[in-house]
């Protein structure tokens, strides 16, 4: 029993050291409090209707209706039969949101660098290292959750893929399979997207060693039981993959049937985003030092300054005649961000600790990990850098599958994020070891001193005068009161400069360290608590800076972030089913109205992309027709003064209505626009590629003829019909093809496309009643081969265990 203690004590240190740190920082969790995240808050507004309908149905309703008018519930919010690996990820994470994420991420590295043979107490540092980075931090801060879970099992993936080609093949088989599972769970595809090129990196570098070596049939042998474990990990996530592979090609990241923008002008010809929605946030050249001085490009726009040029400018501007409410306004909308990025939240920090030791690293390890993580990390950073190195990105959007998927090419710098510290460790590893001679360890540090501490020494010094630490708004704003410029500029040189010090300091303080136990003054112990001291100082003091207790307040508030309104009390009161406008709000990146009510809007990166086309071209224009056919009973607005109102929109066409003609067109561009002076109440427009040469145009009028919804739930809608004569039938609900089925007296009957995202069906004349049910196919299918797949998960390893077992006997 001791032996067996002994052999476990360094795990469960680890373990208790992280769950300690997790805490700690996000210590607010143990009073009970929640963060408050702003994406978070969005998604709750969001996926309201799906969660009340779960708790009144235990069901899934796989489709809401309160947000951009009607959409799948896969990518808002849905549980899946089978899914065990998630059950999986809750034991995993089972601290207190969001110290389980942040726990994940130290597991996760110090899981990988125990498979590179990495000393326990240096992985530790590593781990809190890597799980510590500002980066890291702040998406916990701002709600993405999707994507800090998906990043935290990167670590855990390269474990396995490295332990096959350790030889260590069914250990390897069995976490790659699992760690994948996990990842895939996660359900941030484009994170994982990036970690798929971070393996080829590695592949191409160990299928090279294998060359040079020989080893062909390892190599390939390798490939083979990685390329199983990673079919059944896709396998055991086969039903929310394919659902969002489904809508994937309905959203706004597949491809349109428009070929003109909305000024009629041709459309540039692309089956993903637009390469200026891609390379909206792209990190600047120079920005890229954010890894290294936390505040190179200023930070964020609510950086603080101390005794701030800017707030005295400000105040005597006041003194002087400014009006109070400018000059608050003014410093409300100073930004101390002066790069080229929209929006920064915090910046890349990887750590002065981590880049000196990265340096240091390239001059102690040797061989194909030094090769794969250097080529990684510069990889990762030259596409970070998107519109600013468009020779590379325009290759990537045009020319590598699934790149012009996904926006924000700054974020694939995640790579770097992990790269860098891991490189650092095993230059720290080889520093400690006695594998490598004195002379050798002296000259690399050095070196290594030498290019960091002297680049840190440069900006210190002379930084100020390299950059301008200008906006072109800073501009504008000067011409207006003078000497605004001077001011906002002196601020952003304080901030450089104090970072760049810091960073500077702190390179000098590992340096002396490392010299200090080459010469043999201190022993390795002493070295790795140095480490620890300044690590945790280097990058816990940075991601306070962002990420605080100020984020945090009552569970209560976060789980019910919305108080209704004394409007939405007001509309709340009709219980018909309708939609709201409120165009107090940004309406297509606004979750908040979804919460009380079903809303012509939302929030949400993958928007179904006809409705966001349907927006362009009519509803941002101020087309109230579309309003109407959508069932958009109430808006909310603001008057001149601001004041907060709603009105009755009368002219709402309802749920559901009669219309005398059918306006055939020939293409979506032709939909789209005759939608322009369309009278929806009459006439509905239909393209020629989803009907018959058949289908009826003309409908007689019939006044007795009457259609009323008799029950609703997201997934089910219920109508009862009364006509003398044949109709046609305009539904004020979104079409979906891959799962909404019509039923006429419970027999299936086609339905229609119409008015470019609406439903629209023939009924014969008498009394009918019709169901639109939302049945889609591909959660069956899906669980289906998920449940496959965790036998064959479960059955595979198994019998390779007892087939190796009896061959050694």
């Amino acid at each position: 029993m001791k032996f067996s203690l002994n052999k476990f004590a360094p795990y469960l240190i680890a373990i208790i050291v992280f769950m300690v740190v997790s805490i700690a920082y996000f210590s607010p969790v143990l009073e009970g409090k929640k963060i408050q995240q702003s994406d978070i808050t969005q998604f709750k507004g969001s996926s309201k209707e799906i969660a009340d309908f779960r708790a009144e149905n235990n069901a899934e309703p796989y489709w809401t209706n309160a947000t951009f008018g009607g959409m799948p519930a896969y990518v808002v919010s849905a549980y899946y039969s089978y899914d065990f690996i998630n059950k999986l990820d809750n034991l995993i994470r089972f601290l207190p949101r969001p110290a389980d994420y942040l726990f994940l991420y130290f597991l996760s590295f110090f899981i990988l660098l125990l498979v590179l043979k990495i000393d326990w107490k240096l992985a530790i540092i590593g781990a809190l290292g890597f799980g510590l980075s500002t980066y890291l931090v702040i998406i916990l801060g701002v709600g993405h959750n999707a994507k800090a879970h998906a990043i935290a099992y990167f670590p855990l993936v390269l474990a396995g893929i490295l332990l096959v080609f350790n030889r260590k093949y069914l250990l390897g088989f069995i976490v790659t399979a699992l760690a994948m599972a996990l990842e895939l769970s996660a359900s941030h595809i484009q994170m994982t997207y990036y970690l798929l090129f971070l393996v080829l990196i590695y592949g191409v570098v160990q299928l090279l060693e294998s060359i040079q070596k020989k080893e062909i049939p390892h190599f390939i042998k390798s490939i083979g039981i990685l390329v199983v474990a990673v079919i059944l990990a896709v396998g055991t996530n086969a039903t929310h993959l394919m659902a969002t592979s489904e809508y994937s090609k309905e959203s706004t990241r597949g491809k349109s049937e428009l070929s003109i923008n909305t000024d009629g002008s041709l459309k540039e010809a692309t089956s993903g985003l637009t390469k200026d929605y891609i390379t909206e946030y792209s990190y600047g050249i120079a920005e890229t030092f954010n890894l290294f001085i936390p505040r190179f490009m200023g930070g964020t726009s609510h950086e603080e300054v101390e005794n701030s040029e800017l707030q005295s400018f400000l105040q005597n501007a006041v003194n002087k005649g400014l009006d109070v409410n400018d000059a608050n306004y003014l410093m409300q909308i100073s930004s101390m961000y002066w790069g080229d990025q929209p929006i920064v939240a915090a910046p890349a920090y990887v750590g002065a600790f981590f880049i000196f030791l990265f340096v240091l690293a390239l001059f102690l390890v040797k061989g194909k990990l030094k090769n794969w993580l250097v080529a990684a990390t510069i990889f990762s950073i030259l596409l970070s850098w998107g519109k600013n190195f468009s020779i590379v990105t325009d290759f990537f959007i045009n020319y590598m599958p699934l790149y012009n998927k996904f926006r924000a090419v700054s974020s694939i710098q995640v790579i770097a994020e992990l790269t860098i510290p891991l490189l650092a460790i095993l230059g720290v590893a080889k520093l400690l070891s006695s594998e490598i001679k004195l002379e050798a360890k002296l000259q690399a540090l050095k070196y290594a001193t030498i290019i960091v501490g002297g680049l840190a020494l440069i900006f210190t010094v002379g930084g100020s005068g390299l950059f301008s630490f200008e906006r072109p708004i800073d501009l504008q704003i000067d011409e207006q009161i003078a000497g605004y410029l001077d001011a906002i500029t002196a601020d952003r040189r304080t901030l450089f400069f104090n970072d760049s010090l810091r960073s500077l300091v702190i390179v000098l303080i590992v340096a002396s360290v490392i010299w200090l136990f080459l010469k043999e003054k201190i022993n390795k112990n002493i070295v790795l608590i140095g480490f620890v001291v300044v690590l945790l100082f280097d990058l816990v003091n940075v991601d306070k800076r962002y990420v605080n207790n100020d984020f945090f307040v009552s569970a209560r508030k976060v789980d019910k972030p919305f108080q209704a309104s004394a409007i939405d009390k007001e509309i709340m009161k009709d219980k018909s089913y309708y939609r709201v406008a409120n165009f107090t709000k940004n309406i297509m990146a606004d979750g908040t109205t979804s919460y009380f009510h079903n809303s012509i809007g939302g929030y949400h990166a993958a928007k179904p992309r006809r409705y966001q086309e349907l927006y362009d071209f009519q509803i941002s224009k101020g087309n109230a027709e579309i309003l109407n056919m959508l069932n958009t009973k109430y808006i909310i607005g603001a008057d001149e003064a601001g004041k907060v109102g709603y009105e009755l929109n009368k002219a709402a066409n309802g749920n559901a209505w009669f219309v005398n003609a059918i306006s055939v067109v020939n293409s979506a561009n032709e939909e789209i626009k005759a939608l322009d002076s369309l009278n929806t109440k009459t006439v509905a427009v239909i393209e020629s590629k989803e009907i018959s040469s058949d289908f009826k145009t003309q409908y007689p009028i019939d006044s007795l003829a009457n259609i009323q919804l008799t029950s609703y739930k997201a997934n089910e809608l219920v109508y009862d019909v009364n006509t003398t004569k044949n109709q046609f039938i305009v539904f004020s609900e979104m079409y979906y093809k891959n799962g909404w089925n019509a039923y006429v007296n419970g027999e299936l009957k086609p339905h229609y496309r119409v008015n470019y995202v609406l439903r629209g069906m023939e009924i014969p004349a008498g009394k009918h009643t019709i169901e639109f049910k939302f049945e889609p196919t591909v959660i069956k299918t899906g669980n289906s081969i998920t449940l496959a797949s965790y036998l064959l998960l479960l059955l595979i390893p198994v019998g390779w265990f007892f087939i190796e077992k009896r061959k050694k006997a």
